[in-house]
């Protein structure tokens, strides 16, 4: 099963569109998951045109009046090893901004296996303990890193004990942007 990870999009209005990259590098994912900050409900009837789309609130979406749920687990079976991967979707509120002890513990409180957030805008994979913790960056509002978004592959078909059920991929969708350059050149201007 293909998953498309995107989060901090940071959509204007109606007649700002996602990337034709981020179109393209999910045209084949059978389910796609965002980890908050819109901005804009446009955001999810695109996604949705691709595959099903599940969301969470972010804490821009909040100030913009979009009612989203805090939280979202879904669970992925494994039928050939009779056991359920469980998949946490948070915006991931957390200070400081990534911060994995706290996004660990609230996996836990979760009870899930991976963990998907934004937030940082920051790609980021990390295995603490036995949870993986996922953040795919931003496709529109990256810091300090490439505009990006991951593809989580979970093998449903595999039958060995010790084989990897999960792989990510990161994806780099647009040329580097230093939101800081942009800060202190808009400040030249004034």
């Amino acid at each position: 099963m293909l998953i498309g990870l995107i989060s901090d999009t940071h959509i204007k209005d109606e007649e700002t569109k996602l990337s034709e990259t981020v179109k393209k590098v999910f045209e084949n994912v059978e389910l796609i998951l965002h980890a908050g900050d819109l901005t804009h409900e446009s955001v999810i009837r695109e996604l949705e045109e691709i595959a099903p789309t599940i969301v969470v609130a972010g804490n821009m979406d909040r100030r913009y009046g979009i009612e989203l749920p805090k939280a979202q687990i879904i669970q992925v079976e494994l039928p050939k090893k009779e056991k359920i991967i469980k998949i946490g979707l948070i915006h991931g509120e957390v200070y400081p901004k990534g911060d994995t002890q706290q996004l660990y513990y609230i996996a836990c409180e979760l009870g899930v296996n991976i963990l998907v957030s934004g937030h940082s805008h920051v790609p980021h994979l990390e295995t603490v303990k036995d949870i993986l913790l996922v953040n795919p960056g931003s496709p529109t509002a990256p810091r300090l890193s490439d505009p990006s978004v991951a593809i989580l592959e979970i093998n449903t078909e595999n039958t060995e004990d010790d084989e990897d059920d999960i792989n990510i991929e990161f994806i780099k969708t647009g040329a580097p942007v230093c939101s800081a350059l942009n800060y202190f050149s808009n400040k030249k201007e004034d």
